[in-house]
Formats: structure tokens, sequence, C-alpha cells
């Protein structure tokens, strides 16, 4: 009489090939045959990436993460809830724990606002003494590991740990092997921060860097000739406030820069920068920036605001979106939120773009236009895109872009999420 096969007394390598088989679905449910296979399915052939989301009813599933798949995985991203300090202690024990890894390549820090809580006050020396202990040394841990080195690095927009992007710069192994480097940061209070300032030569041996944000406050001439030497697919900037002293980037830099590098994508993202728009024509915008994407995201002005910023744009003998829609021959997108506009000017841009631009996404048409001379506007848009446009729904449109103030939490989810749609991509 035959007896049933055993299963569990299956070779691992056997098991392996199986598993080689099989869909990454497919292959966990037969893990759960007995203890034997789940042994064997944990091996990093089977496991690249992996995503802990801290928080106190997740603990079980991170912690098996931990055990598991931490030291196997070469991906990880970390979502927290940054204005909760125990997520954020958690988040910094996983942080720890992956310093230690043997394989990790690729590491995303992604708080859900902008705002990292501490035990200290804003910016005292104990607080920067905390993040300097809990986040910033396994950074630098991870960072100065030389096999393997690390790729890929996203801070998350968090603005305190951005101030130490020149520190995790100069204390990378293989600076040479760096590929995505996400810098760049949205500000809790866009009208007055600490610079976090980084030196050019600091990318100067990053040579298979392809994607890089950073904040405008960090760019100068200088820092673009280093920039146009890499081979960057991808450059995203974030405006916020424009300190007094930056000069800002001359077209004759611009144009060097997109003459060394025809290919790269410029992703401009002006963050609640109110100073910025009424300077963004004479001060930022030059012929030559290979913009492609352009993000306008104000979420905590008052109607009142609204109306003169754009009064104040309007008394310009050009508008500076048209103008910008006829230099940057390759943009293909615009997202402007928060930020009422005149619907002539977008007929402007929709005839200058045609069905080169892919995204026009506006939430705020100017209040003194009626409602029914809109349809026309809506509809030559529409004609001019080659698909069926309209401004989004005043009714349906979130918190964060309706005429009242909201708090910081709305407004930093709101902005992080169509942020990093540009570095996730």
């Amino acid at each position: 009489m035959c007896s049933s096969p055993n299963w569990g007394q299956l070779p691992a390598l056997a098991i392996t090939n199986v598993f080689q088989h099989l869909n990454h679905s497919d292959r966990l449910n037969a893990s759960t045959v007995c203890w034997h296979w789940r042994s064997v399915v944990f091996q990093p052939r089977f496991f690249n990436r992996i995503q802990f989301d801290v928080a106190r009813e997740q603990n079980k599933k991170n912690s098996f993460f931990l055990q598991k798949l931490a030291h196997i995985v070469s991906e990880v991203n970390i979502t927290f809830d940054s204005c909760n300090l125990y997520d954020v202690e958690l988040t910094a024990e996983i942080l720890y724990k992956l310093s230690k890894s043997a394989r990790l390549l690729s590491l995303s820090i992604l708080p859900k606002y902008a705002t990292l809580v501490t035990p200290g006050r804003f910016y005292s020396e104990e607080e920067w003494n905390y993040i300097l202990k809990l986040f910033v040394q396994p950074l630098v841990t991870l960072l100065n590991r030389k096999n393997p080195p690390l790729r890929a690095l996203d801070l998350g927009c968090s603005e305190i740990l951005a101030l130490h992007a020149s520190d995790f710069l100069n204390c990378t192994a293989k600076p040479q092997l760096l590929e995505r480097l996400a810098f760049a940061s949205v500000k809790q209070d866009p009208g007055h921060y600490p610079l976090g300032l980084i030196e050019p030569p600091a990318f100067e041996k990053c040579t298979s860097l392809r994607m890089l944000s950073l904040d405008y406050d960090s760019l100068c001439d200088e820092m673009l000739q280093t920039l146009q030497l890499l081979p960057l697919r991808q450059l995203i900037v974030h405006v916020h406030g424009i300190d007094e002293y930056h000069f800002g980037l001359s077209e004759d830099a611009w144009a060097s820069f997109r003459t060394k590098n025809p290919d790269t994508e410029l992703h401009l993202t002006l963050v609640c920068a109110y100073e910025a728009v009424d300077i963004l024509q004479t001060h930022i915008l030059r012929p030559s920036m290979p913009l492609t994407h352009l993000k306008v995201l104000f979420c905590e002005k008052r109607i009142e605001e609204y109306r003169n910023i754009m009064e104040l744009v309007m008394r310009t003998e050009q508008d500076p979106l048209v103008m910008m829609a006829w230099r940057c021959k390759k943009l293909q997108e615009i997202i402007l939120h928060g930020y009422v506009l005149d619907p002539h000017n977008l007929v402007g841009v929709a005839r200058l773009r045609g069905q080169n631009l892919q995204v026009l996404e506006v939430s705020g048409l100017h209040l003194s236009i009626p409602s029914l001379m809109v349809k026309p506007f809506v509809e030559e848009i529409s004609v001019q895109l080659g698909k069926k446009w309209c401004p989004l729904d005043a009714k349906t449109l979130p918190p964060a872009l309706r005429f009242y103030p909201v708090s910081d939490e709305v407004r930093d989810q709101y902005i992080l999420k169509y942020i990093r749609k540009d570095i996730m991509e």
C-alpha cells in the first residue's frame, strides 16, 4: 500500500526550482504548504522590495518584515506619520536595523507630512541631536557601505533631513554608483526657513546619477555647470521662498545645460511660493530651461489674497504662463492648484502647446467671469488639446484647494501626493 508523499521532506533545492516557475502570488500560496516550504521562500531572488507602513496596528507585520525580509531585499520604502512621536521613533528603529543590511540598494523615507515631530523645540539643539542620532546616522552608515553601495536615496521631501543632504553626499563611499537622489523638500514655513546649501563639487563624482531633486535655493550657475556633466534624465526643482541674496540662474547657464543634456526633463514645482509668483518670469523662468513639467501648488491663501496675486500677474505686460508655454518647447504638463487663473491665458497656453501638452490641470478660474462665459473657453481649450478638458469641479475639490484656511497637515498631504508622482516615476 503506497503512502502519501511527505511534501515537507522535499529538498530545499527542489522547492526553490518549483518556486522559480511561479508568479509571486502563487509562490506565496504554495509556501503555506508547511513550515519547510515557508522557510525556503525567503530568498533574495523571490523578494526585491518591501514597504513598511509604520503604525501601531502594523507592528506585527513590520516586525515580521524586519525578521524575515529586511536583510534580503534590495529596495525599501517606509511611510509613517511624521507628526506622531511614537511612529517617528518606530521608523528610527527600522532605519537602524536596515542600516545593517548587506543587500539594500534603494531606500525611500516617506513621511506623511513635511513636519517631523521631535521631543525638542523646532530647530533647537535638542531636536537637531535627536534627528542626527535616530535618522542621519543610520543613513550615513548605509551610504558609507562599499559592498554593495547604496544606489538610491529619497528623503521624502522632509525639510529637516534635507538640511543634511551635503553630509550624505560627503560620506558616500561610492558616489559614482548613485543613480537617484531626492533631496528637495517641502517647507513647514515657506517664507522663513534655514538654508541647507550643497556645494557644487559634491556632485562631481556622481557620474551615474539619472534623477536628482533639489530645492531652488541650492541651485546656481556653478551648480548647473556641474550637473550638466552628469547623465541626468530628470531634474526636479522645488521653489519656496526666494532669498534676497539668491541671484537666480542665468540664461547662459541654462543654455549650456540644455546643450549638454538635450534629453533631460526639468520638473519645476512652486510649493506655496507666494513671493516667487511675482518674480516667476523675471527671476526664475529662462528661455533655455528644458522645462517639461510645471506644478504651482498654493494651498492655504484666502480668497482676497488669491485676487491680489492674480492682479499682480495680470498687471505685467506678458503673462508668465503664456510666455512659458511659448518658450518651453518641451512642456508637457502644467498643474496649478490654489491659484486663480484668467481663462484667456489658459486658451493661449492650449493654443501654443496643443496636443503636446499632455496634462493641464487647474482648480480655479477668475471669479469675475460669469459661469456662462466659461463654457466657450473650456470648449476652445478642449479643441486645442485634442481631448475633452475642464477645470476641476469646485464642488468636489479636496479641502486643501478650497477657499478657506486649512491645517499644515492637510496642505502637506495634498502637496506631497503631487510631488512624489515625479520622483516615483
